[in-house]
C-alpha cells in the first residue's frame, strides 16, 4: 500500500490537470489521479480500491456543475476535504461553494505552493477529526469507532483508546520512525509514572491483533529507538 495521500483532480482543462498531476506526484506526499468529467469522477470514487483523501473540483465541467456535484458527494456521505477550483472569486461564488459543502475555494490562476499549503491544512484538520479513516496494511482504521476492519474479510478488530492513539501517532508519521519518547509524550502525555515498558506492552498487545505473525511483525516495525508503521 503506497504511503502517498490519494488526491482526485476533477478538471476538464487538460493542461492544468496534467500540471497538477505531475507537480503533486513529486516526492512521496501525494498520489494524484486526474479526470476530466463528473462521470469519470464517479467511476474513480466508486472503485473498490480507491479511497481519496482530498478532491480538487472544478466548478465548470462538461457534464455538470461542480457545486451541485460537491453537494451530491456530501449527501452520499463523503467526508474528505473538497477544494473548489474556479475562475471566479466573487463573494457570492465563494459562499455558494462553501454552502455546497466545500472546505476551501481556490481561484484560478493560483500558485501551486499556495494550493499545496491549503491541501495540507485541510488534511491536518480532517485527519484529526472523527470523520477520518485510514488504510493500514490490509486494514481500514476507523479511529472514531475504535476499530480496524480487515478489508478482505470485513472482520472487525476492537481497539483500546491507547491503541487508537498509538496508531494515530504512527500513521501521522507516514513510514517515519517515531521515537519511544515521542510516542510516550503523544499518547500518554507527560506523566512521571509512565515508562518505556508501558509502551512496549501496548505495542505487544497491538501486534497480537494486527500481525499475521506477531513474532515477525510486518506492519508495526521495531527500530532501535522507536517504532514505525509499514504503510
Amino acid at each position: 500500500m503506497p504511503s502517498e495521500r490519494p488526491i482526485l483532480i476533477v478538471d476538464d482543462d487538460s493542461a492544468l490537470r496534467a500540471m497538477l498531476t505531475e507537480q503533486l506526484s513529486e516526492g512521496d506526499e501525494f498520489h494524484p489521479v486526474g479526470v476530466a468529467s463528473l462521470s469519470e469522477a464517479d467511476q474513480s470514487l466508486g472503485c473498490d480500491s480507491a479511497r481519496f483523501n482530498t478532491v480538487l473540483l472544478d466548478v465548470g465541467l462538461p457534464d455538470g456543475d461542480g457545486l451541485e456535484y460537491c453537494a451530491k458527494l456530501r449527501r452520499q456521505g463523503y467526508k474528505m476535504p473538497i477544494i473548489m477550483l474556479t475562475g471566479s472569486g466573487g463573494v457570492t461564488d465563494i459562499v455558494s461553494g462553501l454552502e455546497a459543502g466545500a472546505n476551501d475555494y481556490v481561484v484560478k490562476p493560483f500558485r501551486l505552493l499556495e494550493l499545496v499549503a491549503r491541501i495540507r491544512s485541510q488534511l491536518r484538520d480532517f485527519e484529526a477529526s472523527d470523520n477520518a479513516t485510514f488504510d493500514i496494511g490490509p486494514f481500514l482504521f476507523c479511529p472514531s469507532a475504535r476499530t480496524l476492519v480487515e478489508q478482505a474479510s470485513r472482520r472487525r478488530i476492537h481497539l483500546t483508546i491507547k491503541e487508537v492513539a498509538l496508531l494515530r501517532s504512527l500513521h501521522r508519521a507516514r513510514n517515519r520512525m517515531v521515537s519511544r519518547q515521542e510516542l510516550l509524550d503523544q499518547v500518554w502525555g507527560y506523566h512521571a509514572s509512565v515508562r518505556t515498558h508501558t509502551l512496549e506492552t501496548h505495542v505487544y498487545r497491538l501486534r497480537q491483533k494486527i500481525e499475521k505473525d506477531p513474532a515477525q511483525p510486518s506492519l508495526l516495525i521495531t527500530h532501535r529507538d522507536g517504532y514505525s508503521l509499514a504503510l
